[in-house]
């Protein structure tokens, strides 16, 4: 069955997702999630752009496709949560993105072909869903420790909650006041949303360890 997208429109936000081919790996240790956080923030921008090494320093004066609001990089895929600020900017920022990470992986570990398939989205269509997403976004490596956290609740709520703080490869850790990559994201809409950082810190702790008790909207993409 085709992949069905939403119409993107201006200032709208979405949750986007890309997977490995296959269920691929896509990152196989640090330094390549390292590059896909920076190919997240170089390939944001309707400028053209080339990455043949890491740079000291991300680059300036971009020309943004959209506005990074969170993401989460797993082991396999990847959680966007993304406003479009201009024409076609999430297609045009997924496709750069897709193929400068792609030329990037395939050059390191000598293969050839497609590494993503294609990538969905759902439009967010209110605050309370947009708090929702940013939630299930930002737990999603929970289930790297407990497998079957989303269907059971976790066992161990506070080792979860401990290793989300600690996991280094989404936007969590810059919500929690850490600046660990504070020129990748926006935040500052949806802190004003959550209430702040002790707010964010809560609505996480609170579907970890609530989760089989609260329902959240179906726009969540697996």
């Amino acid at each position: 069955m085709p992949i069905r997208r939403p119409q993107f429109v201006n200032k709208e936000i979405y949750h986007v997702i890309i997977r490995g081919t296959g269920d691929s790996l896509i990152f196989k240790n640090e330094s390549d999630y390292y590059r896909g956080i920076r190919s997240l923030y170089e390939f944001n921008n309707s400028d053209p752009v080339e990455i043949k090494e890491l740079r000291e320093r991300f680059s300036s004066n971009r020309k943004c496709w959209v506005e990074i609001l969170s993401f989460c990089l797993m082991p396999n895929h990847i959680h966007l949560l993304l406003k479009q600020i201009k024409d076609k900017g999430i297609p045009e920022f997924m496709r750069k993105f897709g193929a400068g990470y792609v030329g990037y992986f395939n050059k390191k570990y000598n293969r050839k072909g497609p590494l993503f398939g294609k990538f969905r989205a759902v439009l967010v269509q209110d605050n309370f869903q947009l708090k929702a997403v940013f939630v299930y976004i930002h737990t999603n490596p929970v289930s790297l420790v407990e497998s079957n956290w989303k269907e059971k609740g976790a066992i161990n709520p506070e080792r979860a909650i401990k290793f989300l703080e600690s996991y280094r490869w989404s936007s969590y850790s810059d919500y929690l006041g850490g600046k660990i990559f504070p020129l990748v994201i926006e935040s500052d809409f949806l802190l004003g949303l959550m209430g702040g950082v002790k707010n964010c810190k809560e609505f996480i702790e609170d579907w970890i360890k609530h989760k089989k008790e609260i329902n959240f909207p179906q726009l969540l993409l697996e």
